[in-house]
C-alpha cells in the first residue's frame, strides 16, 4: 500500500479524548415525525402484500457543529433515516428541514445545490470508490458535477484535501486497490469534503477497518470537524466509537427512536432497558472482569413488517407488563439536559413519575 503522511496518525487515543463541543444555536437539521415504509412485493405480478415500516414517527434535531450518534441493531432503521436526511429517499410522512428549508419541496437545481451541504461516507471504503478511477478523478468528480472551479482550482483543492486527510500528494495517480482500508477511508472522507459540506453522515465509518487503524480514522474525523466546521451524524454498531465521537446519542429499535440524550448521560445512566442491554453487550477490555448487574437483550428482532403492538421492544424486555402491549410509549424527558426515553417502566423514574 502507498504510504500515508506522518501527520495522518497524530492525535489522542479514543480512550483519552472527549466529544467536540457543539454549537448551542439554532438546529441545522430538524426531523419531525418522519415515517418511511417499503412495500413487500410477491407473486408473478409483484403485487404489494405488505409494508416494512423502516422508520416510524421519528423526531430529532442536530445542532450546528454537533455530532449525533445513531446506534441500534441491524434493521432498526438507522441507514434508512440517514438516506431520508440526505434526500436520497423521500419520507412517506413528516418533515425534514435542513437549515430551515424543507427538503421535500426541493426539486432539480435547487436540490442539487443543497446537496453541496450534505455528504455521506459509506461503510465499505473499497465498494464506495470506483476501482477504474484514479484518486484525482474520484475527488474531481463532485467538483465537476457541481461546476465548482476550473481545472487548476480543482487540482489545488484536491491537493489540499489529500493533505488534510494525511495522504501524500503523489497518490493522485493511484487506483483504490493500491491502498489499505484505512487509506481508502481517508480518500472517502476527502471526497465527502470536496464541495465544503456542512453536514456529513458516516455509515459505520470504522467497521471495515483493522482495530489498529480505527483510532486513527476517529481522530482524523474529529480534527476535520474542528477545521472544517462540520456537523456529523454517525451511524455505528461500535458503541465505543460512538461514545468517543458523539455529543449526543440516539438509540433506535425497529424503526422507533427509543432514547436520546447527551452521550455521557446515555452511557452512564441509560433509562430504556434496550439501551442498557446494548451497553451490557459491549465486550469488557479486561478478561475475567466482573460486569455489574444489568439488563440483557434476549430473543430475536421481530419483523418490521409486523411489529409488536404497543411498545415494540416488549417481546424482548424483562420489564414488560400488560400496559406495554396496549399503549405505545412516547418520548418523555428524564432530566433537564435533553435526556429522553420512550418506556412505560424505565430503569429509573422520570420527573413525571416522582
Amino acid at each position: 500500500p502507498l504510504a500515508v503522511a506522518a501527520n495522518g496518525a497524530a492525535g489522542a487515543t479514543p480512550a483519552a479524548a472527549g466529544p467536540a463541543a457543539a454549537d448551542d444555536g439554532e438546529p441545522l437539521l430538524v426531523v419531525d415525525r418522519v415515517t418511511k415504509g417499503f412495500p413487500i412485493k410477491s407473486g408473478v405480478l409483484q403485487r404489494a402484500s405488505g409494508v416494512v415500516q423502516a422508520v416510524s414517527d421519528v423526531s430529532l434535531t442536530v445542532r450546528r457543529g454537533e455530532t449525533l450518534g445513531l446506534v441500534g441493531e441491524s434493521g432498526c432503521g438507522k441507514s434508512t433515516l440517514a438516506r431520508l436526511v440526505l434526500a436520497l429517499d423521500a419520507p412517506d410522512g413528516g418533515s425534514i428541514r435542513f437549515d430551515g428549508v424543507e427538503l421535500s419541496r426541493l426539486r432539480g437545481q435547487a436540490l442539487r445545490r443543497r446537496r453541496r451541504d450534505m455528504q455521506i461516507v459509506f461503510q465499505d471504503p473499497y465498494a464506495s470508490l470506483d476501482p477504474r478511477m484514479r484518486v484525482s478523478s474520484i475527488l474531481r468528480e463532485p467538483l465537476a458535477a457541481q461546476r465548482i472551479g476550473d481545472r487548476k482550482a480543482q487540482n489545488e483543492r484536491i491537493r489540499a484535501l489529500l493533505e488534510d486527510v494525511g495522504m501524500a500528494a503523489r497518490v493522485v495517480d493511484a487506483y483504490p486497490h493500491q491502498f489499505s482500508g484505512g487509506q481508502r477511508q481517508r480518500i472517502a472522507l476527502a471526497r465527502a469534503l470536496t464541495v465544503s459540506p456542512r453536514l456529513v453522515v458516516t455509515d459505520e465509518p470504522t467497521s471495515a477497518l483493522d482495530v489498529s487503524v480505527q483510532s486513527q480514522v476517529l481522530n482524523l474525523m474529529k480534527r476535520l470537524q474542528r477545521e472544517h466546521d462540520l456537523t456529523y451524524v454517525v451511524i455505528s454498531h461500535d458503541l465505543a466509537a460512538v461514545r468517543y465521537l458523539a455529543d449526543r446519542v440516539g438509540v433506535m429499535y425497529l424503526g422507533k427512536l427509543v432514547e436520546i440524550g447527551p452521550a455521557s448521560s446515555i452511557y452512564e445512566r441509560p433509562a430504556h432497558p434496550y439501551t442498557a442491554g446494548l451497553l451490557a453487550a459491549v465486550p469488557v477490555a479486561r478478561p475475567g472482569a466482573e460486569r455489574p448487574a444489568s439488563v440483557t437483550v434476549t430473543g430475536e428482532l421481530p419483523s418490521a413488517a409486523d411489529p409488536p403492538s404497543g411498545c415494540r421492544f416488549r417481546t424482548r424486555c424483562p420489564r414488560a407488563q400488560a400496559r406495554c402491549a396496549e399503549q405505545t410509549p412516547e418520548l418523555r424527558p428524564f432530566d433537564d439536559g435533553g435526556h429522553a426515553a420512550a418506556c412505560h417502566f424505565p430503569l429509573w423514574p422520570a420527573p413525571s413519575d416522582r
